[in-house]
């Protein structure tokens, strides 16, 4: 059992004894996680990143417009920095600051970002984005771009993706905005195959959670007594993910344990899809005036350029 803050290891437990049992999603991303999901990425049945790539790369003159000169591009989530290399290359900031939970893997995303894009200074921070996220003091605050992409956003309830872009605005000053990627609500039998591809990866992903807590708490999870499901709600407007017991077992850790039922499930993911209409009026809510989207043709995704309220209305061009 790897050390860990009381706190955290508090959060686990709490949510292991649950009546519904849960796992914050943030614990997906050990070093194997990170890896996993970063395959996800690549599969067919997952569209949300390349769709996301094309957005970028088909409106990169438009977008790197509506940025205008950006200092410093600050990437919560960062993981391996794949997709800030693509956006440093288009925006030449001064400098990016990569923030993420998973810090091995971070460190070494941020390495090769040093490596590609020498002329920006590169930093790794190792945070929970779920908390107050604290930037070194000699970070300026003028002209930042808060980069938020892969639909991130949706992994929290409307309730909580408020609070934690609120947390985010308050990086930014008058000059600073932010540019976040929003999965669109579509077919079922789409947002479906994409969180239970053929391969099995994402089912190889959400397991892994269990090894992680293992390691965490000192659990005794073991991952063939458990299988990945997953499916999307609609009332809800959200895919959730699952782990159901295959067979009756009973969970122990230091200090505690839980007996599962076989069919009983542990909540691990959602990822709530919004209307354009829906995540527009969530940005304004967070503090976010002036918006400005960017869609594919089939209205799969969007990226919003967001603006602070308190922020004078321009034409034209945007500062970030």
């Amino acid at each position: 059992m790897k050390h860990l803050d009381t706190g955290i290891a508090t959060e686990i437990v709490k949510g292991l004894k649950n009546p519904l049992a849960s796992l914050a999603p943030k614990f997906f991303y050990d070093q194997k996680g990170s890896v996993l999901f970063n395959k996800i990425t690549g599969l067919t049945e997952y569209y949300p990143t390349r769709t996301e790539r094309e957005i970028l790369e088909q409106n990169s003159g438009a977008i790197s417009e509506a940025v205008g000169e950006c200092a410093t591009v600050i990437e919560p989530g960062a993981g391996g920095c794949e997709k800030a290399e693509h956006l440093c290359r288009l925006l030449r900031p001064h400098r990016f600051v990569g923030v993420d939970i998973s810090a091995d893997y971070l460190t070494a995303g941020v390495n090769r970002l040093k490596k590609v894009l020498p002329e920006t200074e590169a930093r790794a921070i190792a945070g929970d984005i779920t908390k107050e996220i604290t930037l070194p003091s000699d970070i300026p605050r003028d002209r930042r771009l808060i980069f938020y992409p892969g639909s991130s956003i949706g992994n929290f309830d409307p309730d909580q993706a408020v609070k934690l872009l609120s947390q985010l605005r308050k990086h930014l000053d008058e000059q600073g905005s932010l540019l976040i990627g929003v999965d669109l609500v579509k077919s079922v039998s789409v947002l479906e195959a994409a969180y239970n591809d053929k391969e099995g990866v994402t089912a190889a992903f959400n397991l892994n959670i269990l090894s992680h807590v293992n390691k965490l708490i000192g659990a005794n999870f073991q991952l063939e007594d458990w299988r990945h499901v997953a499916w999307f709600n609609q009332a809800q407007s959200r895919i959730e993910m699952h782990l159901e017991a295959r067979r009756e077992n009973s969970i122990s850790w230091p200090g505690g344990q839980r007996a599962f039922a076989k069919g009983e499930r542990i909540h691990t993911e959602n990822s709530y899809k919004y209307t354009p209409d829906a995540f527009a009026s969530l940005l304004k809510r967070a503090g976010f005036d002036s918006q400005t989207p960017w869609t594919d043709q089939k209205n799969w995704y969007t990226m919003v350029l967001a603006r602070p309220s308190s922020m004078p209305r321009r034409v034209g061009r945007l500062a970030c």
